[in-house]
């Protein structure tokens, strides 16, 4: 009988934590990412699947966390990300054409909470995430620093970044340093 071999995905962020007083910087909990992408008129159809309704508004999210969340990338193009199903099992029910793409590997996210949390991320990212323009719920594709991120956010202080995995040690050791910076 053949032996087989279980690959264990590790944490790119595991034990890492920073921040600074007022601003606490933690790796967020392992989950499955979808890139979902659809005709806009099909959206009806995929909520159903997904369990919830996809925002067709930008700089939009909808779900919590944790649980299962869906970010308004574009017209056509969200991503989900569940910590605890399989999202991509679910739209597997949906009987509309859409392009479902599993990006778990490629992807990671930190969680920025605290009251400096806005002023960490607006330092090295053009995104105004004011609360009239950016509320609670808010998301979008921006960049931070030198790579391309997703920031929802998620509470009064509380965002979500999601970055590649390739990139994670950069984008924490960036907001390490920003929030540093935005105590001086």
């Amino acid at each position: 009988m053949a032996k087989s071999a279980q690959a264990v995905r590790s944490q790119p962020l595991a034990g890492r934590t920073g921040g600074a007083a007022g601003v606490q910087l933690t790796p967020a909990a392992p989950a499955a990412r979808v890139s979902l992408r659809a005709n806009p008129s099909d959206a009806k159809a995929l909520s159903k699947a997904l369990g919830l309704d996809l925002p067709l508004k930008p700089k939009a999210s909808a779900g919590t966390l944790p649980g299962r969340l869906a970010a308004w990338l574009g017209p056509d193009e969200w991503l989900i990300i569940d910590e605890t199903g399989d999202p991509l099992a679910d739209l597997r029910k949906a009987k509309v054409l859409h392009s479902a793409v599993d990006v778990s590997h490629r992807n990671t996210a930190i969680l920025v909470s605290g009251k400096g949390a806005r002023a960490t991320l607006e330092s090295g990212c053009p995104q105004n995430l004011g609360d009239t323009v950016f509320p609670i719920g808010g998301a979008s594709r921006t960049v931070m620093g030198k790579i391309e991120v997703v920031i929802i956010r998620t509470g009064e202080a509380e965002f979500r970044v999601e970055c590649w995995r390739s990139f994670s040690t950069y984008a924490f050791d960036f907001l390490a340093e920003s929030a540093r910076d935005c105590l001086a």
